[in-house]
Formats: structure tokens, C-alpha cells, sequence
């Protein structure tokens, strides 16, 4: 489970951990789905229906400090959740975080 968070957030690219019925989740979709990324740079991980979701959800809080979805990762750095991502796409920091890892088209 820990080898599965690793090779999703490995590299340069956003990954969301993310359940489909959570509103944070559905945020988080949202503001990203603003942007255009190039093929392959947005990777949505469902862990709702894994039999290890709660011991994906307990690596996450080892890593990043919470267990709650969304977990948004940006390159290998997690920014947050949900609310996170919003406040950073407002301030006009999300575009210059997408831009550096080079996802967007």
C-alpha cells in the first residue's frame, strides 16, 4: 500500500487521492478541471472501493499530516485538500505551481 502511494506521486505530475462522493473531492476536481494538462499529467486515484482504503488513508496521514480526501499532490509535495487546492487556484499560486513541474499544456 505505501509502494502504491509511492509509484502514483512519483514524478512530475498532480495526483489526487479522491472518493467520488466526497464534496472536497468534487472541489478539488473542479478547480483542476480548469486547467489544461498535457496527457497523462492529472491522475485521479479512487480509493473508494479498495479493499486497503483505509490503510492507504492511514499512509497519507503518515505523510502528509491528515487522512482525509482529497489528498492533492503536486510533483511529490502534497498541497492538501479540497479547500487548499481553491484558495491556491484564487491566489493565482496553483497555475505557477502547475506550470513548474511542467504538466500543463
Amino acid at each position: 500500500m505505501a509502494e502504491f502511494v509511492k509509484a502514483q506521486i512519483k514524478g512530475d505530475k498532480v495526483v489526487v487521492f479522491l472518493k467520488p462522493s466526497c464534496p472536497y473531492c468534487v472541489l478539488a476536481k473542479d478547480v483542476l478541471s480548469k486547467y489544461r494538462f498535457k496527457d497523462g499529467q492529472l491522475n485521479l486515484v479512487d480509493i473508494s472501493g479498495r479493499s486497503d482504503t483505509g490503510s492507504i488513508q492511514d499512509y497519507l496521514q503518515q505523510i502528509t499530516g491528515a487522512r482525509t480526501v482529497p489528498r492533492v499532490f503536486i510533483g511529490e509535495k502534497c498541497i492538501g485538500g479540497g479547500s487548499d487546492v481553491e484558495s491556491l487556484d484564487r491566489s493565482g499560486a496553483l497555475e505557477g505551481m502547475l506550470q513548474a513541474i511542467g504538466s500543463l499544456q
